[in-house]
């Protein structure tokens, strides 16, 4: 296993004490996002995101940096700035061209690390998310947050390498505190909860314990009995998609899990009966997610979009907590980004020009990961870094000014 972690810190100029004590989590398979048909989903996200309002957005099937920004600034951003996104990393793990990513309520968590775990199949991505609450800096709540999409298909060697991938995140938690607040999100694939993968995720041995919120043990796959909590497929046919699974709702593949300290502590706790499977009105078994016979509480107009969306179903729960949550007001140096590369094609000299006189400070990212330079544009419009000894190669340029975007540009000789 390789793990690569990166830290990022924001300062903030004020601080606004706010009751809120509910947190919102959201899974959800964007299916190979954004190419996946139809055009502009982004527009169907934001409607979906704004019938459930998450605080931490949490995805897999994401194809590209460019459909982070879609997401970020279209879906999410669209009206306001509240949201931040982790920095976006091409998947490290053998060759498949999926990635995870996270989004954040930037004025209710600041993001303390990032690592990439690898593994047989597909990263596994973890994000150290710093909960803002009165007595933060003499005792911090931090939510160890894992994002995942196991190995699909059946059969053993399947199996396996599901297992192979659980196996990665349990060794991961081994390094923290058997109390930590730990979610473990993802498409996980799973058929049913004798799967040696599930028994390895919820292991009593492990050294943070994981639990299922909804503790719904069986076959779910083509099982009636669990028409409640399918999340795939929304759609009888991939007819005019050109993405994903038919079938209708048969399958509970999506998941988020969390230890089992947020189960009973009262600094961060489950909220019972907040766990769902996001427009699934438990009689669509079978069905595609919008057709008339599936009402409920989840309305057609939510369960239209859901269907155009994606093949998937996203997955909900809600977290409380007895601290005080602060908002973080006003961030000092979340800025536009008003900066852009000359060329994101070069060879000795990267120029980047900025508008302004702010002074920023650029890191350039080898594609594990691994900070390889740094420097500060020094209050000056153009910024010149001799790259000149990278190997040729895809590299990754951020700045100190926000947490949201990274530019990708070509090393070539």
């Amino acid at each position: 296993m390789l793990k690569f972690i990166f830290t990022t810190a924001l300062v903030f100029s004020s601080l606004l004490s706010f009751g809120q004590t509910e947190i919102k989590t959201m899974f959800y398979n964007l299916l190979e996002f954004p190419e996946a048909l139809p055009q502009n989903r982004e527009a169907i996200l934001k409607d979906i995101l704004n019938e459930y309002n998450p605080d931490v957005f949490m995805i897999c099937e994401l194809q590209s940096q460019e459909g982070a920004d879609l997401i970020l600034n279209s879906s999410l951003n669209d009206e306001d700035s509240d949201f931040a996104a982790a920095p976006y990393f091409e998947n490290q793990s053998s060759g498949a061209d999926l990635q995870q990513l996270l989004f954040y309520r930037k004025n209710m968590f600041t993001l303390e690390n990032t690592a990439i775990i690898t593994t047989p199949v597909r990263d596994i991505n973890r994000y150290d998310l710093k909960l803002s609450t009165l007595d933060g800096d003499t005792d911090p709540v931090i939510i160890n947050t894992y994002v995942t999409h196991l190995k699909s298909s059946q059969g053993s060697a399947n199996q396996t390498l599901r297992l192979e991938m659980v196996q990665e995140f349990t060794e991961d938690i081994e390094s923290l505190d058997p109390n930590a607040f730990v979610l473990f999100a993802g498409d996980f694939n799973l058929y049913t909860s004798t799967e040696p993968a599930y028994g390895a995720l919820l292991n009593p041995t492990n050294n943070v314990v994981m639990v299922d919120p909804i503790d719904t043990p069986g076959s779910w796959n083509n099982n009636e009995d669990f028409a409640g909590i399918h999340t795939q497929s929304t759609r009888i046919s991939s007819s005019g998609f050109g993405a994903g699974a038919g079938g209708g709702l048969d399958d509970r593949f999506d998941f988020i899990l969390m230890s089992q300290s947020m189960q009973t502590n009262p600094t961060l706790r489950y909220v019972e009966g907040t766990y769902k499977s996001f427009g699934n009105n438990a009689n669509c078994y079978n069905n595609r997610i919008d057709a008339f016979e599936c009402d409920g509480e989840f309305s057609l107009q939510l369960r239209s979009s859901l269907y155009n969306m994606s093949d998937h179903l996203p997955v909900v729960m809600s977290l409380e907590t007895n601290k005080e949550i602060v908002i973080l007001n006003t961030p000092v140096n979340e800025v536009a980004t008003n900066f852009i590369l000359k060329s994101t094609i070069v060879s000795e000299i990267l120029e980047i020009e900025t508008l302004g006189d702010t002074d920023i400070t650029f890191s350039i990212y080898n594609t594990l990961g691994q900070k390889i330079t740094e420097t500060s544009n020094k209050n000056q419009t153009t910024t010149v870094i001799n790259i000149a000894h990278l190997p040729q190669g895809v590299y990754y340029l951020t700045n100190n000014q926000s947490s949201t975007q990274t530019i990708k540009f070509l090393k070539t000789f």
